[in-house]
């Protein structure tokens, strides 16, 4: 039996253990962070209440965190293939797979992640049938602008990354890493404290909160203190799942697949990272390094020729790569949530 084959078992016995006729539709949600995460906490539980309530208890959706049901990398063929009704995945984990939604993983974008995730979602929404158009998406969003963590300094400069193992936060950081002399060693994010503190990696890339949420604050003690990087997550739902539904119980559906909510589900979370670095201020023993001027402009000079390689990626594809791109910038500008 295949690993997918015993996921569906476990997922069809979980669910039979489900009091009988709790609602007409019982769906699964599958992700790969803790339960206590504030994703799941205020994003997950609350929109899983919202559809119950709105469907009048028609809708019932049962959430499994921490890869319960399968590794963090698998979730979007988990919900191709109906091991799960709802996969929440990080397209960044399948390098080269996503080439479109790849441009939310450009450093230096993203001013803040709740106006641009509504603008995330909009703009993807134009696209999505394009490379996803085996499952039905959801909801596209962001994480709070996260940095890089280091066990050791100094990390001020690009230069600082060279020889050094790195965790990076998806496959577009990997090449940046790489380019300037570093190491990419990826991992999903529940696995980087045993990365680090193996000594396999000597850094990593993480929103500020993150670095408390998987016991990382005593394992990087050294932090660039600087907005530098956003990724991507969407909720992907088996497409036969969806198109299955009655008419009312689809509405239902629409309605909590919409920019709204994915500026919603990200909202609480984003307000969790940026408080992680006042966190991280008021305990002993970390150094901020704080990049002047000159050595931002070191850095966003790092980063621009990734543009390029985006583009090359999306027209290889066969898509319009100017035109997505500056699609995606116009969006980003009128949601208020580009970094100019």
């Amino acid at each position: 039996m295949t690993i997918k084959q015993l996921a569906l078992v476990g997922v069809l016995a979980l669910s039979t253990a489900l009091p009988a006729g709790a609602a007409d539709v019982e769906l699964t949600l599958s992700h790969w962070v803790p339960g206590t995460h504030p994703l799941h906490v205020t994003g997950m539980e609350p929109w899983a209440e919202s559809i119950r309530d709105a469907s009048n208890g028609r809708i019932e959706i049962t959430i499994y965190p921490a890869q319960q049901l399968g590794n963090a990398a698998d979730h979007y063929d988990m919900a191709r293939d109906m091991v799960v009704d709802i996969g929440f995945i990080n397209p960044g984990y399948q390098p080269g797979r996503f080439p479109i939604l790849a441009a939310g993983e450009l450093p230096f974008m993203f001013s803040n992640a709740v106006s641009g995730s509504r603008a995330l979602h909009e703009w993807y929404a134009q696209y999505a049938e394009q490379e996803m158009a085996d499952v039905h998406v959801c909801m596209v969003h962001l994480h709070d602008p996260g940095t890089l963590h280091s066990k050791t300094g100094p990390l001020l400069v690009p230069e600082d990354l060279r020889g050094k193992n790195i965790r990076p936060a998806h496959a577009t950081m990997a090449r940046l890493v790489s380019a300037l002399g570093g190491a990419s060693v990826q991992v999903p994010a529940p696995e980087i404290r045993e990365l680090l503190s193996k000594g396999a990696a000597d850094m990593t890339a993480s929103p500020w909160g993150s670095v408390f949420t998987f016991g990382l604050e005593d394992a990087v003690t050294h932090h660039l203190d600087m907005p530098f990087y956003a990724t991507t997550f969407a909720f992907v739902m088996n497409k036969t799942v969806v198109d299955g539904l009655s008419p009312e119980d689809r509405e239902v559906i629409d309605a909590h697949c919409s920019p709204e909510w994915s500026e919603r589900i990200a909202t609480e979370w984003a307000a969790y990272e940026a408080a992680g670095r006042e966190r991280l201020l008021a305990t002993e023993d970390h150094t901020f390094h704080t990049p002047d001027a000159a050595q931002i402009q070191l850095w966003k000079a790092a980063g621009a020729p990734l543009t390029d390689e985006w583009k090359r990626a999306v027209s290889a594809a066969g898509h319009d790569a100017d035109a997505i791109y500056e699609s995606f910038i116009e969006t980003l500008r009128r949601h208020n949530a580009l970094v100019e």
